[in-house]
């Protein structure tokens, strides 16, 4: 519903959806709109105890956005498309793709390892069944532990042991100082006081020195699309992970905005919808849409329009990585969402329906990194 001239789309209120709305907001109003953003709070908010596969049925970032649209509240909602179900209900459509992100994922580290650096039986952090198929794949050895929260609140939590133990020695040395303060020949371990060091510190660094350590990582798996728009990638180390191992989620580092089928949502993709970057989107979500994986398993599409064809690469993981279906191929860009459907077929009779299908009976039970500590 139009209202005074004004686009009225929803948004979730975390810091980082934020973010995402108002470039939104700002493409649009570049564009002589007027646009408001509304908060709507979803079943994924509500949740904070959960892991992201555990919520429930996929889309639990989204539903909530999507209903208030559909009862003509709001013109349009704001998404990322990764956690856009594949299936939507038949008035709303994908009004517009804005130009993407970066599709990939990074490793976030202390002091900017790589992944084959870290330790034998390093402890990893991440909340997505895909990126922990993936890293045991490469490294079964590592320890992969749940994590969740907004991004600022995963990276305190990979910050705070270091900065914490760093904080407990410089307190130590400021004690050793001022007990050898007469003493001429004494010198300190550090040229600066602990108060000194602290006020050095970014505030993200601040606030993960006063967190509560529950589980010591040594790296953390995040989209890299999310890490630049959070605003915080310059305050950490991290290492790319290539995109053709680490395949990525369908949609990472994509936005997408819903509207009812009609003038608005006609009028929102002539304007801000990427050509380019809807392609490559539609045939990572047809792809996912065929198998039928959803949030359940292991599943990552990427693909990149070249000239004529659209490169797809697929993997398709069980829950601890050690098996696997991968293949790519060069789908004709004129008949796009049709050859992937095909590929996706291709797939599921590789193999792709027997790992989706053992992860939809695992649903109901733990998975591995969800067992109580001592395991």
């Amino acid at each position: 519903m139009r209202t005074r001239g004004t686009l009225r789309l929803a948004t979730r209120g975390s810091d980082l959806a934020r973010r995402q709305a108002t470039l939104v907001k700002e493409a649009l109003e570049d564009r002589r709109y007027e646009v408001e953003l509304v908060t709507v709070e979803t079943k994924g908010d509500q949740i904070r105890d959960e892991l992201i596969h555990r919520l429930g049925k996929t889309g639990a970032f989204v539903r909530e956005l999507d209903e208030r649209v559909l009862e003509g509240d709001l013109d349009g909602a704001i998404h990322s498309m990764k956690d856009m179900p594949t299936d939507q209900p038949d008035e709303l459509v994908t009004a517009a793709v804005p130009e993407r992100g970066r599709p990939g994922d990074v490793l976030v580290t202390p002091d900017g390892a790589t992944l084959g650096e870290l330790p034998d039986g390093a402890t990893v952090g991440t909340s997505s069944l895909r990126r922990r198929a993936q890293l045991l794949s490469e490294r079964p050895d590592l320890e992969v532990e749940p994590l969740r929260g907004n991004v600022d609140t995963r990276l305190e939590k990979l910050l705070a042991p270091g900065l914490q133990e760093e904080h407990q020695k410089r307190s130590e040395a400021d004690k050793e100082r001022k007990g050898n303060a007469d003493d001429e020949e004494f010198e300190p371990e550090y040229d600066r006081t602990v108060d000194e060091w602290f006020d050095d510190l970014s505030e993200l660094e601040k606030q993960a020195l006063g967190r509560e350590v529950e589980t010591e990582y040594d790296a953390i798996v995040l989209a890299e699309a999310g890490l630049e728009r959070s605003g915080l990638a310059h305050y950490v180390d991290y290492r790319e992970l290539s995109p053709t191992t680490f395949v990525p989620a369908p949609g990472q580092g994509a936005l997408a905005i819903t509207a009812v089928d009609g003038e608005t949502a006609r009028e929102i993709q002539s304007l801000i919808d990427h050509p380019r970057s809807r392609v490559e989107t539609t045939v990572e979500r047809t792809v996912l849409a065929e198998l039928g994986g959803g949030c359940i398993a292991p599943i990552g599409v990427y693909a990149v329009l070249q000239g004529e064809y659209v490169h797809a690469s697929v993997t398709v993981f069980d829950r601890d990585g050690e098996e696997s279906v991968t293949a790519s191929r060069d789908l004709p860009v004129d008949r796009h969402a049709e050859a992937a459907r095909e590929f996706a077929a291709d797939l599921a009779d590789r193999g792709a329906a027997e790992l989706i299908e053992a992860a939809r009976k695992d649903e109901n039970e733990p998975a591995p990194e969800e067992q109580p500590e001592g395991k």
